[in-house]
């Protein structure tokens, strides 16, 4: 049972009786747990409405809660008619209950059932490996495609793949110089040429297979052969973090199917482009009016090469179309306005932009002993999510990048994410769960036959710790809807912190298994269970293993 929608009902219908129409219940958890569960405003919302003191309005709903709630164990006023409640021990314990029959579901719900979601994230370009500039929104994506999920959401995971434009041509001929160095080293490299030591090695495997006979070959042969290389590593790294795309959108079908094409000559025809020196502008100035210094921006150079808004506005477009109730962009700090231009184009030609949302991360500084550290493995002085996959672990890696609000600057602490202990929150919270399994295991020595049909005797659970714990575990589904809401993964990492905060305490200071208090101590299991479940399924939400030894 949801605790919060029990308490709402019951004041709706309460303040109704008093008068209120259409009452608008708002709860919520008291910083300080001495308050009580459950804190409410309503007295103060509609008192003065009514011309009623709010601090006598209060102790007027009070009084009409009754002194036998099965589930409202006491209820107070603070301040001004703040009315904080109290649930009662019976509440949880029922809860308990219902997280031991449901585990490995507890904590989702059919709240979005039936409702599509795109999201697409990493999309970076196929001309190189991916790097730490790419973790953090590499680790966000998996976390919140699976929140969503957890909510009812079919997700699609899609990786829009920019294999079109200068880019692309900067690798063919980066490829092509090095592999011509192969046979004259004095060959000169292009002044943009991409650095990294993968351009030789894909430059070695084309010499390996063909020997010198692609000297005189055409850009499309190093440029797909750069490609190919460079888009079977980035689906290797991911893989490494256990992601999978659904749909990878190649950037080059948008041209090979005419929607560039057709977006261009529809901005046209609403007035919303002109040509100047030679260029063709879009009349960003007037999509973005509430915007300050809004300037028109270029969509096809002289040259006729479209710039990256146009393609973007097709590919959006054409995702609108494809008919998803919620799309997701998941972007870096340094797209924070060119989004609002490709959404500003998007509502200039008719499209409904609701459904679209973006989610904009801040940069990630990589720090040890307290400073700022330039990472680098390599001698293109890149440090690639390999590296530091490999220095630190895919687990590691992932939480690191998601513990953080989005909107802030992330600090990526080198030495700890190492640091095999309970400084390393990645340690403490996985050393939790490897604990509980532990004694579950050992619990089988002392009684063979406590098993998962074992009934225990919840009501045996008094202790303040065992009582906190449960009050924790039953707040799990409200975090995990609460996240969802608002795409923000790092809320369950702060909520299994504090279950692994009380479930340590409770188990310093209660007795888990004692041969000669054996009810008790399958009481006391099952609470272990419970929370194992708990903290299983948030790993699953942020993307990491729940070890069952360490």
């Amino acid at each position: 049972m949801d605790i919060k929608q029990y308490v709402t009902d019951k004041l709706k219908n309460i303040l109704i009786s008093l008068g209120v129409e259409e009452p608008s219940v708002i709860l919520e958890r008291p910083k300080d747990p001495t308050h009580g569960d459950i804190s409410c405003n309503a007295a103060m919302m509609y008192g003065k409405k009514l011309g009623r003191n709010p601090k006598e309005f209060a102790e007027t709903i009070i009084s009409s809660l009754g002194s036998d709630d099965k589930y409202i164990k006491s209820a107070n006023i603070a301040g001004p008619g703040f009315i904080n409640l109290l649930i009662s021990d019976e509440y949880y314990r029922e809860s308990l209950a219902e997280i031991l029959t449901n585990k490995e579901s507890f904590g989702s719900s059919a709240t979005n059932a039936g409702k599509t979601a795109n999201l697409e994230w990493v999309s970076a370009n196929p001309t190189g490996p991916l790097h730490t500039g790419h973790g953090r929104q590499t680790a966000l994506g998996k976390a919140i495609a699976n929140l969503l999920e957890w909510t009812g959401y079919k997700v699609t995971r899609e990786y829009y793949y920019n294999n079109a434009g200068k880019q692309m041509d900067n690798l063919a001929r980066s490829v092509y110089a090095r592999y011509r160095q192969i046979f004259e080293s004095e060959y000169p490299l292009p002044e943009d040429c991409y650095a990294g030591e993968y351009i030789g090695e894909i430059a070695a495997v084309l010499e390996k297979e063909h020997g010198d006979a692609l000297i005189d070959s055409d850009d499309k042969v190093f440029r797909e052969a750069g490609e190919n290389w460079c888009f079977k590593a980035i689906k290797q790294t991911l893989e490494r973090l256990g992601i999978a795309h659904d749909i990878f959108y190649n950037e080059s079908s948008l041209y090979e199917s005419g929607k560039i094409k057709e977006t261009l000559e529809e901005f046209k025809k609403r007035g919303l482009s002109y040509e100047k020196d030679g260029a063709v502008w879009l009349k960003t100035s007037e999509l973005l009016k509430n915007k300050k210094d809004a300037a028109d921006k270029v969509i096809v150079k002289a040259t006729g090469e479209p710039t990256y808004r146009l393609p973007d506005m097709a590919y959006h477009i054409d995702k609108v179309q494809r008919g998803y109730d919620l799309i997701i962009d998941i972007f870096g700090a340094d797209h924070g306005d060119t989004y609002k231009e490709v959404l500003a184009g998007m509502e200039g030609l008719g499209y409904d932009t609701s459904k679209i949302k973006v989610i904009i991360h801040q940069m990630v500084t990589f720090v040890q002993d307290g400073k700022p550290v330039k990472m680098s493995k390599r001698s293109d002085n890149v440090y690639y999510l390999d590296d530091l996959i490999d220095d630190v672990g895919a687990d590691v890696a992932q939480f690191f990048f998601v513990m953080r609000s989005v909107n802030t600057h992330l600090d990526f602490d080198i030495a700890l994410a190492k640091e095999e202990s309970d400084k390393n929150p990645v340690f403490y919270l996985q050393y939790a769960h490897a604990r509980i399994s532990s004694i579950l295991r050992n619990a089988k020595d002392v009684f063979p036959e406590y098993g998962e049909n074992t009934v225990p005797d919840i009501n045996l659970l008094k202790t303040p710790e065992e009582l906190s714990l449960m009050k924790v575990l039953t707040v799990f589904p409200e975090t995990v809807a609460s996240a969802a809401v608002t795409y923000e993964p790092h809320k369950v990492i702060t909520y299994l912190n504090e279950v692994a905060e009380n479930y340590h305490r409770f188990y310093h200071n209660n007795r888990v298994i004692d041969a000669e208090a054996k009810e008790l101590s399958y009481s006391r299991l099952k609470l272990c269970e419970a929370v194992k479940a708990v903290l299983k399924n948030g790993f699953d939400i942020i993307g990491i293993t729940a070890p069952e030894r360490m």
